[in-house]
């Protein structure tokens, strides 16, 4: 037989099936992109995110979580700086009460292998998140998103070449009725919306 009749020689339908069966048994599963697995994985956890591709959208989505929850004129904890310049325009007071309605920071990274934000001292100073006000608005840009942990503490060790900062830990459990599991023990509960602004 020829070399181009065995190129166009149409396969059995066994033959196709047999195929088709040996390509997915043994093949690895496709990997979805690092977006996708974080946008799954944060949203399986209870978080609530809003994408914005820029900051007038930003500004529209914070408006709408203040409006949706009823925080204008509410006591906010933050320790940003130009977050507080950002965000000034809203009739919030800003300052650092543990008893505020909520909590605004940004975040050193997201981890998409399990939809968790990762923080540091550079964002809530000594506090333990359990300290922290139960509602917390999260800023972030799109350029953060890390595949895991471990690629998020290697970012922060190299920004932070001095002198690393401390108390690096993670938020990923936000919803009240969500049964704990062994990787959740310690964690505190929270009611998170996340602002991710396209920065790629």
């Amino acid at each position: 037989m020829s070399l181009f009749k065995r190129l166009l020689k149409n396969k059995t339908k066994s033959e196709v099936n047999k195929n088709d069966s040996d390509h997915s048994k043994y093949y690895p599963e496709a990997k979805l992109p690092i977006d996708e697995k974080f946008t799954y994985n944060f949203n399986k956890n209870g978080g609530k995110f809003l994408y914005c591709e820029n900051w007038e959208e930003v500004k529209d989505a914070f408006d709408n979580i203040l409006l949706e929850n009823d925080w204008y004129e509410k006591d906010v904890f933050c320790f940003d700086e130009q977050l507080i310049s950002k965000f000034s325009g809203y009739n919030l007071t800003f300052g650092t009460k543990t008893k505020a309605t909520f909590f605004l920071s940004r975040c050193e990274s997201l981890v998409a292998n399990n939809g968790a934000i990762l923080l540091c001292s550079n964002q809530i100073k000594e506090k333990k998140l359990h300290e922290l006000p139960f509602n917390s608005v999260i800023f972030a840009t799109t350029s953060q998103l890390v595949e895991n942990i471990s690629e998020g503490l290697r970012i922060i060790k190299n920004k932070s070449k001095n002198q690393i900062p401390t108390n690096i830990t993670t938020i990923q459990d936000f919803e009240c009725d969500k049964e704990k599991d062994f990787m959740s023990y310690g964690s505190s509960t929270k009611n998170l919306y996340l602002l991710l602004l396209e920065d790629l």
